[in-house]
């Protein structure tokens, strides 16, 4: 019965949003309602407790919520100062197919992005441009998401890693293992992992790109973009497993990212590997109204502004997230000391911090498009424009993150309560662990998906699920390593998915209604894909050794 009523509201946020359309915002409400009165009559957890941490939820999605914020405003303020329609037409004289801009910008582009500070900005910043070049909202979204798995694990300067690798030090030390030749080890393997599956992952991008939003042969489309696909897939992973093994889990994603993107730059202008024919999306005015964005303005035809300047804003963004995320330069510690601390109260002892200057949504996104004003001499006009229209995008968006977020707290905090039960989440966990035994490879990875679905956070589930992973492992008598490999390729796949990610991705881009249930739809084939693939990979890998 517990393991029921701990999915639950899972099932019911899928099933509103999947099977019957309804809009992000009503979905999660349900979810969050339903949870709460789930944590009160069968968990027993405190009514002011549940209260208290749906509130703490509330201010946990100002942190997404600013980042989208700021995506949306770099976004705008390059509409108006005719920057995104010199850029559009850069990408054009590079190439003219949509599945070539996809992989460059949403793999590429998106990895370097996540390297250097993760939390959802590579998707926030990637969908977006590709919208500016006329990708459909929804396809935008659809692959930016699926493009930002592999490189999750390495995302935010390592983050996720030392995430799994904080929560097991006391398992570590009570069996004498050092928790640095430790992190070394999960560097390793999770990098390889990563970089054997994730090889194909603008493969299969590609084939839901043209599957989903092409007319005529989906496949023979794809066929064709797949010897650019899988090239840029080793671009990117060869490197960023050169940058684990050599350097630790800090760098591979970004270095990973730049030196495929300039690979990748170059190929496509020379036609390596680039299909003959170009591949196009139907025209606007035959779009599926689920594919557009309620709200969407023109992108201008100017493209008087220099290529160079044009892209200034987002060579800034992308130096300053580097410069201001690799611990050893100092500036990190600095900014991230910078807060503002709020005590939740009701009941509960957590205090959010906003940590303002160390948001990518305020520095250096808002920061940036402010410069921006002034570099690329836009009016007040078109200044107001860009602010109030990127004020409009944010409004549904956030009202859906603060319901997804105050689910997530609720579920994760439910077993502080009087039935003596674990947590909502751990009673889903354990339940997908049960019954496993020999093939617990393959279930592994989808409960990293599971947590990150859940959380939105490949550093949350791996810090949710570490512990139950590496005790199961040993009570089945796996090696430890492969499986909480498992859990951090999991919880970079469940990106894919996540519902909060989902929610964020979809306000940068301005899609209202269904298209949070048909991401959903789409990307989860994908997910499983990668999934099943690691967990196989995994076996073949601990049976080797």
């Amino acid at each position: 019965m517990s393991v029921l009523l701990a999915f639950l509201p899972i099932i019911l946020v899928v099933v509103l949003m999947v099977v019957l359309n309804w809009g992000s915002v009503r979905a999660l409400a349900i979810g969050w309602v339903s949870t709460v009165v789930i944590s009160l009559f069968f968990w027993k957890m405190n009514p002011l407790a549940a209260l208290g941490y749906s509130v703490y939820g509330l201010l946990k999605a100002l942190d997404i919520i600013i980042i989208i914020f700021g995506a949306i405003v770099i976004l705008n303020t390059l509409i108006q100062s005719g920057a995104m329609a010199s850029i559009k037409h850069g990408f054009s004289n590079i190439t003219e197919d949509r599945r070539i801009q996809a992989v460059i910008i949403a793999w590429m582009f998106g990895a370097f992005i996540e390297g250097a500070s993760g939390f959802g900005t590579p998707a926030a910043l990637a969908a977006p441009l590709l919208v500016g070049l006329g990708f459909p909202p929804l396809a935008a979204a659809m692959v930016a998401l699926i493009m930002n798995s592999t490189p999750v694990a390495f995302g935010a300067v390592g983050t996720p890693i030392y995430g799994a690798v904080n929560t097991l030090e006391p398992v570590l030390a009570a069996r004498g293992i050092s928790p640095v030749v430790f992190t070394e080890m999960l560097t390793r393997y999770s990098a390889l992992t990563h970089a054997v599956v994730g090889s194909f992952v603008p493969l299969m991008a590609v084939l839901i790109l043209t599957g989903t939003f092409g007319k005529g042969r989906p496949l023979r489309a794809t066929l064709q973009a797949a010897p650019f696909a899988i090239f840029a897939g080793v671009c990117f992973c060869v490197p960023y497993y050169i940058a684990a093994v050599l350097l630790g889990p800090e760098l591979p994603s970004i270095i990973g990212g730049i030196v495929g993107l300039c690979v990748l730059i170059v190929a496509a202008k020379r036609g390596f590997l680039v299909p003959k024919t170009p591949w196009d999306f139907p025209p606007p005015e035959v779009w599926d109204k689920n594919w557009r964005a309620s709200v969407q303005p023109s992108l201008g035809e100017n493209v008087s502004m220099p290529l160079p300047l044009a892209w200034a804003p987002y060579v800034a963004i992308a130096l300053l997230l580097v410069v201001t995320r690799i611990p050893s330069l100092g500036i990190k510690g600095f900014l991230s000391n910078a807060g503002i601390d709020i005590a939740v109260g009701l009941g509960v002892s957590e205090t959010y911090t906003l940590r303002w200057a160390y948001l990518p949504g305020i520095f250096p996104f808002i920061f940036v498009a402010l410069i921006t004003h002034l570099v690329h001499r836009q009016s007040p006009a078109q200044i107001r424009k860009a602010w109030s229209f990127s004020l409009r995008q944010i409004s549904s968006g956030a009202l859906a993150l603060f319901a997804g977020f105050a689910m997530v707290q609720v579920m994760l905090h439910s077993h502080m309560n009087g039935s003596g039960l674990p947590s909502m989440i751990t009673v889903m966990a354990k339940a997908l662990v049960k019954g496993a035994g020999r093939f617990y490879v393959f279930v592994a990875p989808f409960i990293g998906i599971l947590g990150a679905f859940i959380s939105g956070s490949n550093t949350v589930s791996n810090i949710l699920f570490s512990s139950l992973q590496f005790e199961t492992a040993s009570l089945l008598g796996l090696p430890e390593i492969p499986i909480i490999t498992l859990q951090v390729v999991g919880g970079g796949i469940g990106n894919m998915i996540c519902i909060n990610n989902i929610v964020a991705v979809s306000a940068t881009v301005g899609i209202a209604g269904a298209g949070g249930g048909m991401i959903i739809k789409k990307n989860v084939i994908p997910a499983a894909v990668y999934g099943i693939a690691a967990g196989l990979f995994v076996l073949v890998l601990i049976r080797a050794v």
